[in-house]
């Protein structure tokens, strides 16, 4: 099988780097070497940014509904082209077919809703404000924009920021994992072909060395971060220094509220699924489920549950989890494991050393199940990234709110119920930026925005709906009074009234 060698994108074309540092990109249920991609050198990412802020000049100023065409382009090509992406993501990242289409499907989403930017971009118009004075905003592009995205979603986190920015008339310089971007490539050739012009879509690899360059260059306006806590405080801290728009998203420790009341099949499938799926590799995970009152007898169900997930690898149709995306990540995952045993949780179902047969080398991690978890212990404070739940029992719906609420992060939560009430109360009083109700995974649709919270979020703006249209644009209020030629002035008026 011949190895792909990773382009950068710039000028409008595929542009080999001339960097002497290069990756490989791994299939992880076999470790088989399927791409390389290189660390591109800062002349290269200064070359992508100086090419995207020439674009500028004359994107900025294409029409609406012209853009509005190329992104209807957009999402007919994607939708076209699923089968061809999904594999792409399942060869590097290793999650199951079924999950990799939807994530292209969860993109399209995005792409869909930047269709629609004739009607996004509108400002607004007070005519009369006062005599014969109107005043009106104008929603205008920043500039360059940038992305940095994380592994576990190639096409849908890209999705996430180039769409939109582009839309809004802003050119983009893209930097998506190294772990897995053959897919996101495969995108960024796609949007060409949909018709976005040299230098508005530029793509560029590497590491904190190319992602420190983005934070820091003064041509870039605005920058939007997927990936972990760390490294995106470091970013969103940098990116502040050097003056420009910043929105990190982040790492989580999400949890799933089940009420004695729920119904408990549905609640314990979904809770399994928005688990373990992926390998437990989506910042949306429920990697805590909180079990209230009389449903902490339900745990002999989740076990069950558990037990019956199908692992192998992505290509795998009926697999529920594939591998993890690296070895180093597997060990990582089973060392926590190994941790919350010995902090004294309760190991149910033990997922280290799983074997897939024919798959010797993957890195798979079978679902691991803790019971008797606490807030102090390891496997709680930290973001597993794993297929790893831990099972929390409390008494009361009050206790369930206060103990996420006392967890440092915001991203994502979930109640099972079949209480109106309990709904209501816990939307209102729980601390959370994205909220599930009988909904396991609550990412909500592109058209509304991705609102994560604390600890999981640095920066007023998310992506997606409203805010991210706001987050790519900047307002320009204009106050406008149009005098009649034979108008004689009253004399002068030294005070600020509009009158």
């Amino acid at each position: 099988m011949s190895v792909r060698e990773i382009p950068m994108y710039i000028d409008g074309q595929p542009v080999q780097s001339q960097s002497q540092e290069w990756r490989d990109v791994v299939n992880p249920a076999t470790q088989e070497v399927v791409a390389r991609v290189p660390f591109c050198s800062a002349e290269e990412v200064e070359r992508a940014v100086a090419s995207a802020k020439e674009a500028f000049k004359t994107w900025r100023k294409v029409p609406l509904a012209k853009r509005m065409r190329i992104m209807l382009k957009l999402q007919a090509l994607i939708r076209d082209n699923t089968d061809e992406l999904a594999a792409l993501i399942t060869e590097e990242h290793g999650k199951t077919l079924p999950d990799a289409a939807g994530e292209v499907g969860r993109g399209l989403e995005v792409v869909e809703h930047a269709c629609s930017i004739t009607s996004l971009q509108l400002g607004e118009l007070a005519e009369n404000a006062a005599s014969e004075v109107d005043v009106y905003t104008l929603n205008q592009p920043l500039g360059v924009g940038a992305g940095i995205t994380a592994f576990n979603f190639p096409i849908m986190l890209p999705c996430f920021m180039f769409p939109l920015a582009i839309a809004t008339g802003n050119t983009f310089v893209l930097k998506p994992s190294e772990q897995d971007p053959s897919s996101t490539m495969r995108l960024v050739e796609l949007a060409h072909e949909a018709g976005i012009p040299a230098g508005v879509l530029n793509v560029v690899h590497g590491g904190p060395d190319v992602a420190n360059q983005i934070a820091d260059h003064t041509d870039i306006k605005a920058l939007s971060f997927i990936g972990s806590t760390h490294v995106g405080s470091l970013l969103y801290n940098r990116a502040a220094a050097a003056g420009k728009r910043m929105q990190s998203m982040m790492g989580a420790k999400n949890h799933c509220v089940i009420m004695p009341d729920a119904n408990r099949s549905q609640a314990i499938n979904n809770l399994l699924g928005s688990a373990y799926g992926a390998a437990g590799q989506r910042c949306m995970a429920n990697s805590v489920v909180v079990l209230v009152g009389e449903a902490r007898e339900w745990l002999d169900d989740i076990v069950e549950g558990t037990r019956t997930m199908k692992v192998g690898p992505g290509t795998q149709r009926d697999a529920d989890l594939g591998p993890l995306v690296s070895p180093q990540a597997k060990e990582r995952v089973e060392r926590l494991i190994t941790a919350g045993e010995k902090e004294g949780a309760k190991l149910l179902v033990d997922g280290r050393g799983y074997q897939v047969e024919g798959y010797p080398d993957g890195n798979f991690v079978g679902p691991t199940l803790f019971a008797d978890v606490t807030a102090e212990m390891t496997i709680y404070r930290e973001e597993i990234f794993g297929p790893v739940l831990c099972v929390v029992t409390v008494d009361t719906l009050d206790e369930a709110i206060e103990f996420i609420n006392a967890n440092p992060n915001g991203n994502g939560t979930s109640i099972f119920t079949n209480s109106g009430w309990v709904a209501r109360r816990f939307e209102s009083d729980i601390d959370v930026g994205q909220v599930g109700i009988n909904v396991p995974i609550p990412v909500p649709v592109a058209y509304f925005s991705f609102t994560g919270s604390r600890g999981s979020k640095l920066g007023d703006l998310g992506p997606n709906g409203k805010q991210a249209i706001a987050f790519w644009t900047q307002t320009k209020t204009v106050t406008a009074r149009w005098f009649e030629p034979e108008n004689v002035s009253s004399g002068i008026n030294s005070t600020i009234s509009l009158s």
